[in-house]
């Protein structure tokens, strides 16, 4: 029994403004439910006791210590921006008024 229909294929290529030849809406929709066949052979499998993951590989963040360390010279700081007004960096507008 098929559960996707070639109808629905062109529904959703419709929505997605894909414009599909009957070739191609036939293909996708065999390719779509050998897709859902294995997703069904998916969900047969006992994954009892098995820990949920959201990688397949454990990502572990890097990181260091946050340290206040104080700039001598507070100029030499200032002058080093492309642009500089009074005590602050100066940067280009980005919202307009």
């Amino acid at each position: 029994m098929n559960r996707i229909t070639e109808d629905q294929v062109k529904k959703v290529a419709e929505l997605a403004r894909l414009k599909l030849d009957s070739n191609q809406v036939k293909h996708h929709a065999e390719q779509i439910e050998k897709i859902l066949d294995y997703v069904n052979q998916l969900e047969k499998i006992d994954t009892t006791g098995v820990a949920c993951t959201t990688r397949a590989i454990e990502v572990i963040n890097v990181l260091r210590s946050d340290a206040n360390n104080k700039f001598e010279d507070r100029d030499e700081l200032l002058n080093l921006a492309p642009a500089r007004e009074n005590d602050f960096f100066k940067v280009p507008k980005i919202i307009k008024s």
